[in-house]
Parts: structure tokens; C-alpha cells; sequence
């Protein structure tokens, strides 16, 4: 298969990504360049490419994507916009299904009537016998409704068959189609029919009214089906709206502007007044305003924040006016990447989708195999008129299944959930992570910015050796000054409080899991844990009494040599987060395995475990071997969700069956991980546990009420309870029940909105 560059259009970029079409005329996407594959999107045409760049998708199938409106290939359901508005805008296939449905109503009420008023011929089979005159009016008044009123449904059950991807559409349009052809040419040409089709009276029964009823109760379905679909995305929506449409910018020379969001740049100077949301990530230049930061934190209390504080795009100023400097825009702010990760969950097949999958493959061949094996029966041994028993209730078995409601039973509710999580500040990054959380029985924590604040402070220096503690805590600064570590900053920070000068380092190397090594004013230092003084040789002598016993309080000890000698070290405390003593008590109430995991001291890890009532503690550990105990829980048969936040619980929290980042920690760890915990808050991992748990429930009764919807009305409309109670299903009441069963999946679906958690 080759592939070629758009030519009228060029490449179409959406997102950072190229569209080129393959010599299919398959439109796909490439990070770079042709050479460069991705993924798939079906067959769209150059002709299509909107210079928008706005993307269209199908719920029930992701993968498909268009740049208009419109039916999707493969199912024939109306495809949806991949990023929603803030507004709940009008939605055209909506808006045109609902002008269809009253146009037809009006015309199929009168036909309906007209046949429900003339004498039946038999109560089984609940079908009109019309005179020649009101057979014709039936006729006019059902043509339109039939052939315009249901048109989409026909080129959409066409569309099916000539792309091998039968459906919903496929089923309707032969039921639809077979008794209205039928109908027209009994009403046209009566004497072709043999006596097998006729009466008592010798009268060819006429189905108009079951094509017109059908026609316009598929149509309602669709209106409610579409209507109901748009409450889905209900939560992004409210999630777009946290952010202003405008923004108040202040020019050069002091005259401010209203400004729209999409028109500002990196560096604007915006203000921001008392009861405006921020509109977009900065950091503040003037003023001292309380920031309501729920939709972060979840903390309702507002933030007193000062010059050079960080504020995020769509927090709430409470009071006090205040200036600050635009430093993400677009795509790049917090909001946007909020958003962005909700609706890529969106778009991702849960596991448990896989039986609906394997179903629906086999279900509308299975669906039309039934249906002829239902008209060949009532035609063969069925009581006269036989072949109209055989019409009538194969006509019913393709109108009353409904594979759009075990297809919908999973991506609904995924979507429902995935955006009710967000609003919780529980980010999913796809369904199998909603999905595998709820059934996880051992969480592995990091220790630091997990269990504590991640934000260390030096509370001890201890010196030695006639070192003084101004130059011990200058020189290991300025070693630290080369780190990223939480406890170099600490380090860095104390000797900032206390005005001392931090040297340049002239060499710097990261040990990892012991410590630092490098220069710093022609002297080697060294930095770190016992591990790495074991490695060098060195005895910390005395030293090490003093700091087992500040580790005992939970201090984390950071020794210090110079040129092999000890000096001394450094006493450093990272407190515990006040909501952690309260999520590890919510978590062990739900019988979850704790295993705490940190490249701390043994002594210092116990006292944080036992002040936590953490029994499980595996201390002194290096980042591979995180990943290693992570392996052999799961080789006990332990389902293990992992939470941290720093770089070096990336391969942990990749391994795990579940990774839980911190949102307040490292960038590589959020994208290791499956869900990320805005706030940083544990409390997180029990609200995702219980959403998880409902998502499911919910998710296997939408399974349940598909499966035993089509096993029980399936057969009833083939007529198996005729034998016995004389009962037969009416194709108009076949409709109506198909119709509403989608609605009833996406309604249940629906209820997660209203999950409190």
C-alpha cells in the first residue's frame, strides 16, 4: 500500500500530527511523515478535510474519525465532536432527526388510524385489510414518510452492506423496506400474490401502516438516543466552562482590553478583579488575592497568595485584585490538558468491551439467519395465510434487535465516568485503568511527595571534625545546587535562609538511590546515605549514633565527607501530608495490602510506617528494585495499584497493573501512570476505587439489559410463544421497543452523573 501527501490541501495537521491518504483513499496520521504510521482513520476523501481541523468520532467506535458530521461507517450512528464546546451547541443530526420525526408523525397518524379502523380478518395477526380506495390513501401518506422520513436509515443499512459492517441500520432498513415494497406492489399488482398470501376474503393484507409506524418510532428513538447521548459529555463541558471567554489585558502604556483567550500570548500582563476566574496559567506580579484552587485541590478553603506564586487558568479570585504575567496559553495550560486527558479516556475500549465485541461480530448475520428460518417455518407449517404469518413475523425479528445497545453498554458509561472522575480530580488516561482499579487488592506507596508534603526542610546540622556548620551546609549547597532532589532543594533553601554564599560546582554526579558526588572549591564531597559511605569506605564513627537517633523521629539523614573524611551531616524532615493519616485509614477499611516503599533509612521508614499504621515497609531500596517488588507481588497473585510522584517511581508505577501518579509531582511519572491525582491528595485513590467499582456495576447492567433484551424479544417476535398462548409481537411494537432499548442503556449509563463519592 502506498501512501501520498494530500495534494489540493496539503497534509491536514490537527494536534501536532500529519494526514496524508494511502492509495485506498484511507485517510492517515503520521507523527512526521508517511514513513512514520500511526493509525487509521476510514476511508475520508480530500474533498472532506475541513480547514478547521475539527474532529468528528463514533462512541462506539474510537477509531474512526472525520472532519464533518455525519454517520459512522462502521455502526451508522451519528458521530460526535472529539473535543466538545463549552456550549451545549445544536446539534445538526439532532435537529434533523427531530424535523423528520414530526413530519412523519403528523403523516402516519392518519395512516395508522385508517387501518386500525377497518375490519381485521384476524385478531393474530393485527394487520388492516384495506379497500382498494384506502389502500391508496395509506400509500400517499406513508411514501413520504418511508422513503424521506426514514431515507438516512436506508443509506446507512446500504452503506453497511457495501462496507462488510452490518448493524443496526442494516436490520431496519430490510424490515422497513421489505414490508413497504411488499405493500406497494399488493396494492399495485394483487393477482401475482398466490392464495397462501390471502385472506378468508381472498384480500392481499397491506403493512403500510407497520412501515410508516416503524419508520417513525426508529425516528423517536433516534431523537432521544441523540438527545441522551449529549448529556455524556456533560462533565467536560462543565470542566471547558471553568474557563472565562475573556481575558483583561494591560497594554504598555496602562489602558486595559478585553481580549479573547485564543489571542493571547506567552508574557501578557493580565489583571484579574475580585470574583473573575484566572483565565489562563501565570504567575502573579502584583497584589495578594485568596484564590478559590477547588477545582485543583479539592479544598474548598481559598489560598492567600503573594508576588512570584503560581496561579492556574480557571481557579476562582476571591477577593483582591491582583496583576500576573501569562506564562501557558492554549493547549498548554492545566485546563486544557485536564480536558485533553478526559477525552482520550473517553475514546479507550475498557477490557470487559471485549465480550460485547466477540458478540456483536456474530450478532446481525445471526440476526438475519433467525429471520429466514423464522419465514420459512411460519410459511411451511404456519396456519393460513401462511406466507403472510412468515412477512409479518420476519419483518418483527429484524425491527426488535438492537445492537446498538450491547455496542453502547461500555462506551457510555466509560464516558460518563471518565468525566464525572475529572470533576472528582481524578484523571484517567484510559477505561482499562478505570476498570482494573476497582479490583486491585495491594497498593504500593512511595514515601516522599506521596505520604509526605515532598517539600523537605533542614531541621539538624550536625558538624565534626573542627568543620563549621556555615561552611558543611555552603559547601554540600553548592553541590545540591546541581540537583533536582527534593532534599537538595531543602538543602539549597536553608543556606538561602541563612545569607550564606553558594559556590559553583565544579564537577557533579547523581548516585542514584545513595546520594551526590562531585567538586566544589577544589575539595571532593560527598553526599548522601550509609550505602554510599559504605561504598567509599568511610565510618561515619560517632556520627552515626546521633543520626539513628533522629531518624527514629522520622528525620531523613544526609551525611557529608570531604576529600574521605566525614564532617558531618544533615537533619532532614519532609512532614506528612494531613490528609494522608486519614486516607490510609480509608484505605485499610477496604482491606487493601499497604506496602510502603522508599530509598530512605530502614529506621527513619519505620517510624514514618508506624506513625501511619503501615506494617509493610521496604526501605533503602533503588528505583529498579522498586519495579522488582512491584514483579513479585504480582507473582504472588497480588493485582497492585502503585502511587507516586518522582522520577524515580516511573518504572514502578509503569509496571504495576494500575499506576496512580501524583499530580503535583514529576511530569515522567504522570505519564507512566494510568490515573493521576490532581491534588496529590490519597483520599483520590479511594474516591477512583469506589467510581471504579460503580463504573463497572453499571457497565455489566447495560451488558445484562442488552443480552437480555435481544435473547428474550428475539424469539418472542419469531413467534415462539404462538404454540402456546396464541401470541405473536406486532413489527410496530418490535419498533418501539428496539428504539427505546438504547435509550434505556445510555439512561442507566446516565446515573453515574449523579454518583456521590
Amino acid at each position: 500500500m502506498t501512501v501520498d501527501p494530500l495534494t489540493a490541501h496539503g497534509p491536514h495537521h490537527h494536534r501536532g500530527h500529519a494526514y496524508y491518504f494511502c492509495s485506498e483513499g484511507c485517510l492517515r496520521k503520521f507523527e512526521a511523515n508517511p514513513e512514520h504510521y500511526l493509525e487509521e482513520s476510514e476511508a475520508l476523501r480530500p474533498e472532506e478535510i475541513a480547514p478547521s481541523g475539527s474532529l468528528y468520532t463514533c462512541p462506539m467506535h474510537p477509531e474512526i474519525q472525520r472532519t464533518t458530521p455525519g454517520p459512522c461507517p462502521k455502526c451508522g450512528m451519528a458521530l460526535e465532536p472529539m473535543r466538545p464546546s463549552a456550549a451545549e451547541e445544536e446539534n445538526p443530526e439532532y435537529q434533523e432527526m427531530l424535523r423528520r420525526f414530526w413530519v412523519s408523525l403528523v403523516l402516519t397518524a392518519p395512516v395508522f388510524l385508517i387501518a386500525m379502523s377497518e375490519h381485521l380478518s384476524g385478531p393474530v395477526l393485527g394487520s388492516a385489510f384495506l379497500s382498494h380506495s384506502s389502500g391508496w390513501i395509506q400509500f400517499v401518506l406513508s411514501t413520504p414518510v418511508v422513503v424521506w422520513g426514514g431515507w438516512s436509515f436506508f443509506t446507512r443499512g446500504w452503506s453497511s452492506l457495501v462496507t462488510r459492517n452490518p448493524n443496526m441500520f442494516t436490520l431496519i432498513s430490510m424490515g422497513t423496506g421489505v414490508s413497504y415494497s411488499y405493500s406497494t406492489i399488493a396494492l399495485v399488482l394483487p393477482n401475482l400474490f398466490p392464495s397462501a398470501f390471502r385472506d378468508i376474503h381472498g384480500h392481499v393484507p397491506l403493512y403500510f401502516e407497520s412501515a410508516a409506524v416503524i419508520t417513525t418510532l426508529v425516528l423517536l428513538g433516534q431523537v432521544l438516543e441523540l438527545k441522551a447521548r449529549s448529556k455524556t459529555s456533560g462533565a467536560v463541558r462543565e470542566l471547558l466552562k471553568l474557563a472565562p471567554a475573556t481575558a483583561r489585558r494591560l497594554l504598555p502604556d496602562g489602558i486595559e482590553e478585553d481580549i479573547a483567550l485564543d489571542r493571547l500570548q506567552v508574557g501578557d500582563r493580565l489583571r484579574v478583579r475580585p470574583g473573575d476566574r484566572v483565565p489562563i496559567d501565570g504567575i502573579i506580579l502584583e497584589g495578594n488575592p485568596a484564590v478559590d484552587e477547588s477545582m485543583v485541590t479539592g479544598e474548598s478553603i481559598p489560598v492567600e497568595k503573594t508576588l512570584g506564586d503560581p496561579v492556574t487558568g480557571g481557579t476562582l479570585n476571591g477577593t483582591g485584585s491582583f496583576v500576573m504575567r501569562a506564562e501557558k496559553v492554549g493547549d498548554d495550560t492545566f485546563l486544557s490538558q485536564i480536558v485533553q486527558l478526559v477525552l482520550d479516556a473517553q475514546r479507550t475500549k475498557a477490557p470487559i468491551q471485549r465480550i460485547a465485541d466477540s458478540v456483536a461480530s456474530y450478532f446481525v448475520p445471526s440476526v438475519v439467519l433467525v429471520a429466514i428460518l423464522t419465514f420459512l417455518v411460519w410459511a411451511l407449517v404456519g396456519p393460513q395465510p401462511s406466507l403472510a404469518y412468515a412477512l409479518v413475523n420476519s419483518v418483527a425479528v429484524l425491527i426488535i434487535a438492537c445492537p446498538c445497545a450491547l455496542g453502547l453498554a461500555t462506551p457510555v458509561s466509560i464516558m460518563v465516568a471518565t468525566g464525572s472522575g475529572a470533576q472528582m480530580g481524578v484523571l484517567f488516561r484510559n477505561a482499562e485503568a478505570l476498570e482494573i482499579l476497582g479490583r486491585t487488592d495491594t497498593l504500593v506507596v512511595d514515601k516522599t511527595g506521596t505520604l509526605t508534603e515532598g517539600k523537605p526542610h533542614v531541621v539538624t546540622l550536625e558538624s565534626h571534625d573542627s568543620t563549621t556548620e556555615e561552611n558543611l551546609l555552603g559547601l554540600a549547597a553548592g553541590l545540591e545546587r546541581a540537583s533536582e532532589h527534593p532534599l537538595a532543594a531543602a538543602i539549597v533553601t536553608e543556606a538561602q535562609r541563612r545569607g550564606l554564599t553558594i559556590p559553583e560546582p565544579e564537577s557533579f554526579e547523581s548516585l542514584t538511590g545513595r546520594g551526590v558526588a562531585g567538586s566544589v572549591k577544589g575539595q571532593a564531597l560527598l553526599i548522601g546515605n550509609l550505602r554510599l559511605l559504605e561504598e567509599k569506605g568511610i565510618d561515619p564513627g560517632l556520627l552515626r549514633e546521633k543520626a539513628e537517633t533522629l531518624r527514629s523521629q522520622g528525620h531523613t539523614i544526609l551525611f557529608v565527607a570531604i576529600d574521605g573524611r566525614m564532617v558531618g551531616f544533615l537533619g532532614v524532615e519532609d512532614p506528612i501530608k494531613e490528609s494522608t493519616p486519614e486516607a490510609i485509614r480509608l484505605l485499610r477499611k477496604e482491606n487493601l495490602r499497604l506496602v510502603m516503599l522508599t530509598g530512605d533509612n530502614q529506621t527513619t521508614a519505620q517510624a514514618i510506617a508506624y506513625r501511619l499504621g503501615i506494617r509493610e515497609v521496604k526501605a533503602e531500596i533503588l528505583p529498579e528494585e522498586k519495579r522488582t517488588v512491584v514483579e513479585q507481588i504480582q507473582k504472588e497473585g497480588g493485582i497492585v495499584a502503585m502511587a507516586g510522584d518522582g522520577i524515580n517511581d516511573a518504572p514502578a508505577l509503569a509496571r504495576a497493573d494500575v499506576g496512580i501518579a501524583m499530580g503535583t509531582g514529576a511530569g515522567v511519572a504522570v505519564e507512566s501512570a494510568g490515573i493521576t491525582l490532581i491534588s496529590g491528595d490519597l483520599r483520590g485513590v479511594v474516591r477512583a476505587r469506589a467510581l471504579s467499582r460503580e463504573t463497572l456495576r453499571n457497565i455489566r447492567q447495560n451488558l445484562f439489559l442488552a443480552f437480555i433484551y435481544n435473547a428474550l424479544a428475539i424469539p418472542i417476535a419469531a413467534g415462539v410463544l404462538y404454540p402456546f398462548f396464541g401470541l405473536l409481537l406486532n413489527p410496530m411494537i418490535a419498533a418501539a421497543a428496539m428504539s427505546f432499548s438504547s435509550v434505556s442503556v445510555i439512561g442507566n449509563a446516565l446515573r453515574l452523573r449523579r454518583l456521590k463519592i
